[in-house]
Order: structure tokens, then sequence, then C-alpha cells
């Protein structure tokens, strides 16, 4: 993920403060467990002043005391240990907790960037905290597959708009459970509202949990950067299509919705092309038909989602007019 100096000091500067907040919280709760337990408070003095000493008898050679003392020192872990369970705690109270516990907010393992740190990069220049915001309630928690009608059937398939919701939902789980193993890609298509860009949101709120790279763009807005990039010659344009074939999960949302053009479609090919080549996963959603999707687009393209994509499709009457309906009608009768 590039980035000028001034973001990159900016992410920084909010590690920094990630550090801080971690720091003072676990002080404040070592503290508290001090004035329960003095004597964890007399151990962890006695471990810092027993390293000490024991660092200044070997530079006099007062080995044996020196190994006396270490003996005595290595003692102190399993008395803490002891006393923090007489009471109720673990080892990990006196601990910091940090948002990110692989790298402890630092953004570095080592020397080599966190999944976290790609992440906050990814946060900024694209400003996806839209994204993070939809996620707090477009998630598996507050997926409700009563939307989906039991009677209405897909002609294409002989499955209820129901089996076809739950077949999507398995489709989800399963390439969330098997996406570092797995390499794979998912097309939703069906008409409006029918919870394809939930499903998308779903999935993508899974992978930022364990700490993958989602980058998100409604299609008109990944053709408007793709123009930018490569009739424009805009730096940072240019920079974030790099961004496109590399971030861990790719969601294009709303496919079709665009104006297709001798543009759009080649570019489309690239980009998909770009990420099959480099193993990166995708997630198209489209409110248009497969016929549709091929008329659209050149067989070529076509040919590419339909060989190296899952094709889940979702039928249904649209679940944001169903929920309006349901929100009118509770509040009516509650009157």
């Amino acid at each position: 993920m590039a980035l000028t100096n001034s973001q990159y000091d900016q992410i920084m500067r909010g590690y920094e403060a990630r550090q801080r907040r971690a720091r003072k919280k676990f002080e404040e709760k070592k503290e508290q467990i001090y004035r329960q337990i003095p004597e964890l408070q007399a151990l962890d003095e006695a471990l810092a002043t027993n390293s000490i000493q024991q660092a200044k008898l070997q530079v006099l050679g007062k080995y044996e005391e020196a190994n006396a003392l270490k003996r005595e020192t290595d003692e102190i872990p399993k008395k803490k240990m002891l006393l923090l369970q007489q009471h109720g705690y673990t080892k990990k109270d006196l601990e910091p907790e940090y948002e990110c516990p692989d790298c402890k907010d630092q953004g570095y393992i080592g020397r080599k960037p966190c999944h976290c740190l790609k992440q906050a990069a990814i946060d900024l220049v694209y400003t996806q905290s839209n994204l993070k915001r939809i996620l707090q309630t477009e998630n598996f928690d507050h997926l409700d597959k009563s939307f989906y009608s039991k009677e209405l059937v897909d002609k294409e398939s002989g499955m209820t708009s129901y089996e076809l919701a739950v077949r999507a939902i398995s489709e989800c789980h399963h390439f969330i459970a098997n996406f570092e193993k797995e390499f794979q890609n998912l097309l939703f298509y069906g008409s409006t509202g029918v919870g394809k860009t939930f499903l998308s949101n779903c999935v993508a709120k899974e992978l930022l949990d364990q700490g993958h790279s989602v980058l998100y763009f409604t299609s008109y807005d990944l053709f408007s950067l793709l123009e930018k990039s490569k009739f424009k010659h805009d730096a940072v344009a240019e920079e974030m299509e790099k961004d496109l074939y590399h971030c861990d999960l790719l969601i294009i949302d709303d496919l079709g919705s665009e104006y297709a053009n001798n543009f759009s479609i080649p570019a489309l090919f690239s980009c998909l092309n770009e990420r099959l080549l480099h193993q990166r996963s995708t997630i198209i959603s489209s409110n248009l038909g497969l016929g549709k999707l091929f008329e659209l687009y050149s067989e070529r393209t076509f040919s590419r989602i339909i060989s190296s994509y899952t094709l889940i499709k979702l039928i249904g009457d649209d679940i944001r007019r169903q929920k309006k309906t349901q929100q009118y009608m509770e509040e009516n009768h509650a009157k």
C-alpha cells in the first residue's frame, strides 16, 4: 500500500495513541490488583531487584551467590501465578490488552508490516470507514432468513428463495473458513434488494476481524479509478490501482450499474485476470442475470467469471421494502 510520508506518520501516530491507551489501562488494572494482593507487588519488586543484584554478583565474580539468587528469582513467577489463581485472576490479567495482539499495536512484527498496518493504510487511503460502520449492522449476527420465501420458486434451479439463501449463506461460511488455504471467488447475482451486498459485507466483516485486508468498490468507483490511472495519469490513482491486485479480498459491488463501454469491458477483464494470476480472492455482486452480464461484457471476461467463480443466485422480494413495511406495521400496531 503506497503512502505519503504524512499519511504514514498519521497512521503511526495512531499506533502510538493505541499503545498509550493500552499502557494506561494496564497500569490502572495492575494497581487495582496490587491493592487487592499486596504480596504480588512485593514479588514484582523483588524480581526487579534480584535481576540487578544478580548482574552485579556476576561482574564481581561471585558466581555461587549469583546462581543461588537466580534459583530464588526463578521461583518468583510460580509464586505470582499461585497468588493470581487464589484471587481469581490469570496470567493475562497482568499483561496489556492490545487492539492487535499480533504486533502489540506497533504496526510491525520485527521488520515486517503487520496485517493491521496494511488494513490501516487501506482505511486511510480509501476512506473505508463508512464500510466499517455498515459492517456493525450488516453481519451474520443480523442476518434474518425469514425474509426469504419458502413458496417462491426459482424456475432455473427449482429451489425456493429460502433454499437459495441457505445455500448462499453456506457458501459464504465455506469461503471464510477456507480463505487461507483455498483460492475462491464469489459472484452474487439476482434482483435488487435480495441480500447480495449484505452477504458480501458479512464476509468482509469476518475476514477483517481475522486480520485480512479488504478493499470495497462500487463498480462505478472502480472504473472511475481505473480511468484516472489510464487517461489522466493520476499518480495516486496509479498507486491505488496496484492495490486492487494485491489486497486479500476485493469486493466489486453492483457490477453492471456503470456505463459499459470500450474502456470498462477490457478494464474489468484486466482487473479480474490480474487477481486470478495473483491468487487473490474477489467477490462480485450484480443485479443483472447471467445472460445480461454476458451481453454487457466480452465472452472472454464472462468465461473468466464462469470458470473461476462460485455463482450464487438469490431471488425474492426486496428485503429493504419488507423491513420498512414490517416497521410501519409495528409502529401502527403500537399506536
